[in-house]
């Protein structure tokens, strides 16, 4: 018997083919994400993939910023988007100049990002969210959570809690303590990772007295229920305030998805209040994640307050799979009735899970690239 040769040509690193099971499970997902948006008055829009790199730069996207560049026939450089909610803050600013606020988008869209190619991290990324647009702080962001949790409700996702912080709490500590601008961003950076060895060594480093240095690494490390934002240090009274006062007026079913975090910072720059992270036991890194940023649309032309998230698929996918159930075991189980046994599978976890190469929940690295 002449043994058969198995040609294999490679894909670009970070990036993966999906196939038709694990396909008809994302679809019921982005289906199902689509219902949500649109019940809560989303228009779905679509933007190109590629867009004018003098464009996108007028947003602080810091490691968020777009990693692939091309020329066009006339000479200008285009880059592929890295994120969706710049790109609608261009529409919005060009497109919906004099329209009433608020206006409220939703998308469902491929982004790409420079990253380590690594289980969990890809270079290739499809996104589902919302962007509100001209609707402040804290009823704005009441809308954007309420949304959150009822789409992620809709899917199936049970075991899910909601990290919220600020993003101008720590600056403002690092302000009232005067670090050295030199280093706040490698501290920054070190919350980010949530890596507190790390901002203690630096801390350590960067000539602050005992004092100052203790307080800037306890404040980030408080995480938990109402109580966390009691006895906030004096620059940190006015993001505490902010966010009790979104949770102040949060449905109970959403308040009790939600955990405090003093410490959250997103590795995305042009966030200015709170900032909020999907977590579920399932997965070792965020599902998805957004914030305020009520000064990006100044950047286009038109100043709006405005908040927005992501969620990224492949993700919310994957702790579905490590919950056993979801809307992609839903389909798997209804689809194994009407086609050929084997098909899609019959388990409760989506049968695509288990496919050569596809990551696991178990498998998947930490990493915060995920999100708007």
């Amino acid at each position: 018997m002449i043994p058969r040769v198995f040609m294999i040509h490679p894909i670009p690193s970070g990036t993966r083919d999906v196939l038709p099971e694990e396909t008809r499970e994302v679809r019921a997902i982005t289906d199902t994400l689509r219902g949500v948006f649109e019940r809560h008055q989303y228009g779905e829009v679509y933007t190109p993939a590629l867009e004018y790199e003098s464009v996108l730069s007028r947003a602080d996207m810091a490691e968020a910023r777009p990693a692939y560049r091309v020329f066009d026939e006339a000479g200008a450089v285009l880059a592929l988007r890295s994120d969706m909610t710049v790109p609608i803050a261009r529409v919005v600013a060009s497109r919906y100049a004099g329209s009433e606020p608020p206006l409220r988008f939703c998308y469902f869209a491929h982004c790409y990002r420079g990253v380590r190619p690594q289980r969990g991290q890809s270079r290739e990324l499809l996104q589902a969210g919302i962007e509100l647009i001209g609707s402040p702080a804290p009823e704005g962001t009441v809308e954007a959570l309420t949304v959150l949790c009822h789409a992620l409700d809709a899917v199936g996702l049970r075991d899910y809690r909601i990290g919220l912080g600020d993003a101008s709490l720590f600056p403002a500590l690092m302000g009232s303590l005067q670090v050295r601008e030199e280093v706040r961003r490698d501290m920054l950076e070190a919350l980010v990772r949530r890596d507190f060895v790390g901002l203690e060594h630096k801390l350590a480093d960067s000539g602050l007295s005992d004092e100052a240095a203790a307080l800037l690494l306890e404040v980030p490390q408080r995480r938990g229920g109402p109580e966390v934002l009691s006895d906030a240090p004096p620059p940190a009274v006015e993001p505490v305030t902010g966010m009790r006062r979104v949770h102040e007026r949060l449905d109970p079913a959403v308040a009790e998805r939600v955990i405090f975090d003093l410490g959250l910072v997103r590795n995305i720059g042009y966030y200015t209040g709170a900032v909020f992270e999907v977590y579920d036991p399932a997965l070792g890194s965020p599902i998805g994640g957004g914030g305020r940023y009520d000064e990006l649309l100044a950047r286009f032309g038109r100043s709006l307050p405005a908040v927005g998230f992501a969620l990224g698929i492949d993700r919310l996918h994957i702790a579905l799979a490590g919950e056993e159930r979801g809307t992609g075991a839903l389909l798997a189980r209804s689809s194994a009735r009407s086609e050929e046994p084997g098909a899609v599978g019959d388990g409760s976890v989506p049968a695509s899970a288990h496919a050569e190469g596809r990551p696991t929940a178990a498998g998947t690295k930490g990493n915060r690239a995920e999100g708007a």
